[in-house]
């Protein structure tokens, strides 16, 4: 079925102190999306950054969720970590408290947890791993969505023990036959407009061309861009422009799916 209404989520904060990654201002992206993916200081953000992103969220009316990664700020969480399942989840525990506390100081709460870079790959094929991150969630933060890949593990262990699902587009990312995003690092910048025509095709047929050329059914409730990913604000507006002109609603997860009670 066509896509009518959509969800745009950005990776936001993802900075540190004076260290600033992406090209774009923060508070230009937030006026242009739904959902913001929040750094919770293990990749990237820090508590004054965090307050900050999260305030800009809450008076943009952009559902907030949390992007825990893996503790390395030097690598942007873009480098798999060993460890025991138990450890890591640990430290996802770790950074929903920190963000949820922010939001809860802004009189906001956690719309959704949505892991980053390395650890987002990594729970989308170690079955052990998001079983491990879904229990937790079950406790810590049952009604909160959970971002990922329809094809992933994660969707799959999230669905069976009855967390809410936000499955993902990724706008500027391409896609193998598998389904799944081939993780790259940009070094040119992008076409917008062909990106955002690219994501008004997978609202309308729920198709996606592969890199190899071939067309795979793509199932989501969101569509993602990085904060990141250069010419990002020039992204956001044709992605927005696009859709909008195409008649295809765009909100906040909470509006498309909605949530059973507000995260304490």
């Amino acid at each position: 079925m066509p896509v009518r209404t959509v969800d745009i989520n950005c990776d936001m904060g993802e900075a540190y102190a004076n260290w600033r990654l992406s090209d774009a201002d923060d508070a230009k992206l937030m006026e242009l999306i739904s959902s913001a993916n929040i750094a919770a200081g293990f990749h990237a953000g820090d508590p004054n950054l965090m307050d900050a992103t999260v305030r800009l969220a809450t008076q943009c009316g952009v559902g907030i969720g949390v992007h825990p990664g893996y503790r390395d700020l030097q690598g942007f969480g873009r480098r798999r970590i060993d460890g025991a399942a138990e450890e890591v989840v640990n430290d996802v525990i770790y950074q929903i408290g920190g963000l949820r506390e922010f939001a809860r100081r802004h009189g906001a709460h956690l719309q959704h947890v949505k892991p980053h870079g390395a650890l987002y790959m990594e729970m989308a094929v170690n079955e052990g791993l998001s079983r491990s991150f879904i229990q937790v969630m079950r406790t810590v933060a049952p009604t909160a969505f959970v971002y990922c890949m329809d094809i992933s593990a994660t969707c799959r262990v999230a669905t069976e023990a009855g967390q809410p699902v936000i499955r993902e587009f990724y706008a500027d990312r391409e896609y193998d036959r598998s389904g799944s995003i081939v993780f790259t690092r940009h070094g040119a910048r992008l076409d917008p407009q062909a990106l955002a025509e690219r994501a008004v095709r997978a609202c309308q047929t729920g198709k996606v061309r592969t890199i190899d050329g071939d067309d795979i059914d793509i199932a989501f409730e969101s569509i993602c861009f990085h904060s990141d990913t250069p010419g990002s604000l020039e992204i956001a507006r044709a992605l927005r422009d696009a859709l909008i002109g195409n008649g295809i609603r765009i909100a906040p997860a909470s509006e498309i799916v909605p949530q059973t009670s507000v995260n304490e």
